[in-house]
């Protein structure tokens, strides 16, 4: 049975501000990235990857839930159909991306837990197939999170340029 979304669209100058003013995120974004880039990946210990992924599903928790409380909004008095089709679903992304960073973060604690009652050593073995599996799911889940924070961006430029034509863009805000 099809169901009416209704009309949603961005107040993109919070949106902006949240982006800009969120230090603790952007470290973990910049120290997450540095993760996911390089090849091979970064030496990095069980612990430290766990501790990562979790901060990381802490901060998004928090930060997408701002975002959807003072970012979006639903029924504004006007916008155009297609900006509101693309804030509904990219608000609706935000459930998606931290439901998967919260598995992966899982999955890395487990991981540790592992390692930690086989090993005494404090040297990680890199070749580890386990923790180049989660690294692999971090990439991924990093590609999706900048392709999210690009479609916020063009979504925050779009609605600025709809209520004030004259206005410049929106920085871009992606943590990369």
């Amino acid at each position: 049975m099809p169901t009416e979304t209704g009309t949603v669209t961005v107040n993109a100058a919070f949106l902006q501000e949240l982006k800009e003013d969120n230090e603790k995120l952007r470290g973990l974004m910049a120290e997450f990235s540095a993760v996911c880039d390089l090849r091979p990946p970064l030496r990095l210990s069980h612990k430290r990857l766990a501790s990562l992924l979790a901060q990381l599903r802490d901060e998004l928790a928090m930060h997408f839930s701002l975002e959807e409380a003072f970012g979006y909004f639903d029924r504004p008095t006007a916008v155009a159909p297609h900006l509101s089709e693309q804030a509904c679903r990219l608000r609706a992304e935000h459930a998606t991306l931290y439901e998967d960073v919260a598995r992966i973060a899982e999955a890395a604690e487990d991981a540790r837990s592992r390692w930690i009652a086989q090993s005494e050593d404090e040297d990680e073995d890199e070749d580890d197939p386990v923790k180049q599996r989660i690294v692999r799911r971090c990439q991924s889940f990093w590609d999706r999170l900048q392709q999210h924070e690009a479609g916020e961006n063009e979504l925050m430029w779009a609605v600025g340029c709809c209520a004030d034509p004259a206005a410049p863009p929106a920085r871009r805000a992606v943590h990369r």
